[in-house]
């Protein structure tokens, strides 16, 4: 797949490969749906607690006596249709975490990159660089590549020149090859990466397929 080639000044420059085993490949939306859905249970802390009619203070006393009195019957404070009473069904701490293998993962992350290839929602750099930290300098720079609404900015490696300069932008962020994950793929309209990224990309695909590879023999 042939995709354009652009400088910083948006204008096209050539044209560069997308790899078909990555970028072309048919997106399995359910997935990604799956790797979206994990990534958000186990990014949950799970420690909301409540305390039952057995874990709250007080309420040993009977409030009244049993009969004679006119009112229903009542045998602590503490019960949970009282003010102050426990609660019933109410949440503990527990683990949201969800597994999924490596093979599917990957998937889920090459299926991501198919869409916005096809979708036209990747811009290739040949390089993205600052000389210093510079927003309004970052933000023509999306501008000419016409990286709207919201746009991903992929790196190989850190550069706090570009990431400073992008994290006052609206609906921009910034993020290392290593860190790519199905949540922010799925949560901007453009990725917008630089060669280097996008050689980064190939070999972490091609490093885990060996690694696969190398499991099954």
């Amino acid at each position: 797949m042939q995709v354009p080639l652009y400088n910083q000044a948006g204008d096209q420059i050539s044209q560069i490969e997308l790899r078909d085993d990555i970028f072309g490949i048919e997106p399995n939306k359910a997935v990604m749906h799956q790797a979206y859905v994990r990534q958000l249970a186990n990014a949950r802390q799970g420690t909301a607690d409540t305390k039952t009619r057995g874990e709250v203070r007080g309420g040993g006393k009977k409030p009244w006596k049993q009969k004679g009195t006119g009112r229903a019957r009542q045998g602590t404070t503490r019960a949970p249709h009282w003010k102050g009473g426990g609660v019933v069904f109410g949440p503990h701490p527990r683990s949201y975490e969800q597994r999924m293998p490596r093979k599917m993962r990957h998937l889920a992350l090459k299926s991501a990159l198919a869409a916005k290839a096809q979708e036209n929602q990747i811009k290739v750099v040949d390089e993205i660089s600052l000389d210093a930290v510079k927003t309004r300098e970052m933000k023509t720079i999306l501008d000419r590549l016409q990286a709207k609404p919201s746009a991903l900015i992929l790196l190989s490696e850190a550069n706090t020149n570009v990431s400073k300069s992008a994290h006052n932008l609206d609906k921009v962020k910034t993020l290392r090859t290593s860190y790519l994950n199905i949540r922010d793929l799925l949560g901007y309209e453009i990725v917008v990466m630089s060669k280097s990224a996008l050689s980064a990309v190939e070999t972490f695909f091609d490093s885990a397929n060996g690694a696969a590879d190398k499991g099954g023999e």
